[in-house]
């Protein structure tokens, strides 16, 4: 056990660094922001450092986690699912899948509770079976080789088309809700599916078809609220904002962090409990894995679990009341219009902190050979959380519809799934749902309301809406990037049909390297 433990401690030391690397611009920000414009108490500060710390413990034992368990359960299932050759076995354990690992979502919990007019579990149930639906018609798409394409055109019309008949009160939070239940849980579950599901093919799509199920599993949870505004049709009901805890010694700060875990430690519990029931099942049925996978993957849940712990508790505490705070107060300054750059500054860096992002990142890097690297889509999703943000922010200053950012975004990143490269199509979609995780939720969008709050906007038509926009500009920005990787690829080739082999074997190295 102790040889396991120091052959584990440098993969661990690495997650760290890497959380530490993108929790540390967004607290410098928020310390800068403290010390020049918006004032606050040394024990909120000391109260915000502390979830940091939290925050960048957690995402190290989160990814080590999701890397050994939840990456070979789903790859595992991936692959016997795609063995199976009737269509309705594929669909019925593709919904089972869905179901489950949406209602293990924590975020799924929060969602619910900002929800106005609709019951909590209904709400909860009604989007885990859209998860599942969709879930289940992503891996017929992969078992099928259906364009992903085609069938995003279909759904999003569908979506954009329903819109118009659910209240407005009930459209921003409609699309916030897909991007907010695929979260750290379903997030890396999901892709390895994909990855185990492509893996059995040995056609030249297949790398470029294991993305694409988390783009298809968002859309369940925007139907799925739709819908239910359409039956439910609720009113708009007062939104509280997250108070800072009054803290004036270092104890304080002990009891606040102390009396949070014991809530989360619980939540995260009932959330990984069906993922470890499920692994107890397939393993009983496919024997799959030997003992030594079995004790690296039940090692794993435990890091996730510890890891979930301490991020939700970090976030929730630290981050989610100084965020609420921040943006009700930037909104009150003089120059209240400074909250559209300091936000797209914010979302620039707060997207690196996201848990699910660095999975991401590092599965497109394997699976394209580091065609596509880590630093390179790490900049193509800051850059397009930054707009996004920058817009949320500009919605809560103006008043504006989202529809009027929705609608033409939309139209222009499924235009651009047309001409890009497939696999930047997969990427893109997926990346969305991705980027749009816990620390949208819980800063980001407090930072949103706290601000219409304080210029005395529609908390449900302009302050919800910016998880949907987090979601929306990366499906853009990583489509850009595609195009110009086609573009560079085919000047490349066209080089290389113009020489002869001897002169132009070391210009492909230089290229490649550049």
């Amino acid at each position: 056990m102790q040889e396991r433990w120091l052959k584990m401690n440098p993969k661990l030391k690495e997650k760290t660094r890497e959380s530490l690397s993108a929790v540390l611009p967004i607290t410098l920000i928020v310390l800068c922001i403290s010390i020049f414009l918006v004032p606050m108490e040394l024990g909120h500060i000391v109260l915000f450092l502390t979830g940091a710390l939290m925050l960048i413990l957690g995402m190290g034992l989160f990814q080590l986690g999701a890397e050994m368990a939840m990456t070979p359960l789903g790859e595992g299932i991936g692959v016997q699912i795609s063995k199976s050759k009737r269509v309705l076995t594929v669909l019925l354990l593709g919904f089972i899948m869905g179901f489950i690992i949406t209602i293990s979502e924590p975020d799924l919990q929060v969602l619910a509770e900002q929800v106005p007019g609709v019951p909590n579990n209904t709400l909860i149930i009604a989007v885990a079976l859209g998860v599942g639906l969709f879930l289940a018609l992503a891996i017929v798409r992969i078992r099928d080789q259906i364009s992903l394409s085609a069938m995003l055109l279909v759904f999003y019309a569908a979506l954009l088309a329903l819109s118009f008949f659910v209240p407005k009160s009930f459209v921003a939070v409609a699309f916030d809700s897909g991007g907010v239940t695929t979260g750290p849980m379903t997030v890396p579950f999901i892709m390895a599916m994909g990855v185990g599901l492509a893996s059995v093919r040995s056609d030249k799509n297949a790398d470029s078809d294991s993305f694409g199920l988390v783009a298809l599993s968002s859309v369940g949870p925007i139907l799925a609220v739709m819908v239910l505004g359409c039956f439910f049709k609720p009113e708009f009901t007062e939104y509280t904002l997250t108070d800072i805890e009054t803290v004036t010694t270092t104890r304080d700060v002990v009891n606040v962090f102390m009396r949070g875990i014991p809530k989360f430690a619980e939540e995260v519990l009932i959330s990984l409990l069906p993922i470890a029931a499920v692994f107890v099942i397939f393993q009983l049925v496919c024997r799959r894995y030997h003992g030594k996978q079995i004790a690296k993957i039940s090692i794993g849940i435990g890091y996730t679990y510890v890891g979930l712990v301490l991020f939700l508790c970090g976030v929730n505490l630290g981050f989610a009341p100084v965020g609420a705070y921040l943006g009700k107060q930037l909104a009150l300054i003089k120059f209240n219009w400074m909250i559209v750059p300091i936000g797209m500054l914010i979302g620039y860096y707060i997207v690196k902190a996201e848990p699910a992002i660095q999975i991401l990142n590092h599965q497109v890097e394997s699976v394209t050979d580091g065609a596509i690297s880590v630093k390179a889509m790490n900049t193509c999703m800051s850059v397009g959380v930054a707009v996004s943000v920058g817009l949320a922010m500009f919605r809560v200053l103006t008043g504006i519809s989202i529809m009027w950012i929705v609608i033409p975004g939309y139209v222009i990143a499924l235009a651009l799934s047309f001409v890009v490269p497939k696999l930047f199509v997969g990427i893109a979609f997926d990346s969305g749902g991705v980027a749009s995780g816990p620390m949208t939720s819980t800063f980001l969008l407090p930072l949103s309301i706290g601000a219409c709050s304080a210029v005395g906007g529609n908390l449900m038509t302009d302050a919800f809406g910016v998880v949907a926009l987090v979601a929306l500009t990366p499906l853009i920005a990583i489509q850009i990037m595609g195009v110009i990787y086609k573009i560079k690829t085919d000047k490349m080739e066209k080089n290389i049909e113009q020489v002869s082999v001897p002169e132009f074997s070391d210009d492909i190295i230089d290229l490649e390297e550049e």
